[in-house]
């Protein structure tokens, strides 16, 4: 167990933890003294994903921030392509373990994407432990028919690289991720490119990080994973909901239901935005996070 004294300030430091017989990597900024919040990222992503900037942002707020590499991404334990030894439980109980790990009785949770579907299993099942939620980019129940499809097209099916193919891998993923940027805010090739490097670079399987996360989404429409849309309603965290006007992957649709069936849920939609959180959106969302989680 791997613990931060009280009064050290940190800077993005990362280090494998024992969580749950598994190894992760985390790096914390800030004050182990302040209010913790918990980034938890996207599918096919690590924890390079939350800029550093983001991070030191929120913990120059007075909170001590925690970002990780999911299962399959990063620096953290890593399993055969095509066959995570792991379900989103077991994502879900990773975050209660790595507040165990920091000595946190209570988290802020910041979730995007598949972070966000994690992010609300961990306040249904560990409503003590979560101070608030952040949801941003992500929706109560993908595949949901009630909610609206991507839109056709939007998407575009890319062939997938050698891995081992350095270059080829990195360009399949920039390119893969382009599609997410909405009509506001320019896509930044460079800055995504210089991620996805470091990525690539510190990454133990990025055919894993790549595949695995998908298949852990799929046990959403299998069957596997118990729906939990129907239990939001008794949700009592603070929650703010935050969504580009213009995403692709959830449509704005997804939010507002969001919104509506998590009670007291306030929405903050970023007009422009994609499936996303662009550095030109920080001004509004590093402020909307911060106060959320000053537990007033």
């Amino acid at each position: 167990m791997t613990t931060h004294d009280s009064g050290q300030r940190s800077h993005g430091d990362e280090k494998i933890i024992r969580v749950n017989d598994v190894d992760l990597c985390v790096g914390a900024f800030g004050d182990p003294a302040d209010p913790a919040i918990v980034l938890i990222h996207g599918a096919a992503n690590s924890m390079l994903f939350w800029r550093t900037e983001f991070c030191a942002r929120l913990a120059d707020g007075g909170r001590f921030v925690l970002r990780y590499d999911l299962r399959d991404a990063g620096r953290s334990v890593s399993y055969e392509p095509g066959a995570p030894q792991y379900n989103l439980r077991d994502l879900t109980d990773d975050v209660t373990g790595l507040l165990n790990a920091f000595g946190i009785s209570t988290g802020h949770l910041v979730g995007l994407s598949l972070g966000g579907v994690i992010a609300q299993l961990v306040a249904l099942d560990h409503a003590d432990r979560v101070g608030s939620l952040t949801l941003i980019s992500t929706s109560p129940a993908p595949g949901a028919e009630d909610l609206p499809a991507p839109p056709e097209g939007a998407l575009p099916d890319i062939p997938p690289p050698d891995w081992s193919d350095r270059q080829a891998a990195i360009e399949y993923i920039v390119e893969s991720e382009r599609p997410c940027a909405g009509t506001g805010y320019p896509f930044d090739e460079a800055e995504m490119r210089s991620i996805v490097e470091q990525a690539y670079d510190r990454t133990v399987s990025m055919e894993a990080t790549m595949t695995n996360h998908y298949v852990v989404l799929g046990q959403i429409f299998t069957g596997e994973i118990e729906p939990w849309r129907d239990r939001l309603g008794k949700l009592t965290t603070p929650t703010l909901v935050i969504h580009g006007s213009d995403d692709p992957v959830f449509p704005h649709g997804h939010a507002v239901a969001l919104a509506e069936e998590i009670p007291g849920a306030t929405l903050l939609t970023l007009e422009g935005a994609g499936h996303e959180l662009p550095r030109g959106t920080w001004d509004v969302v590093v402020p909307a996070i911060l106060r959320h989680t000053s537990g007033h």
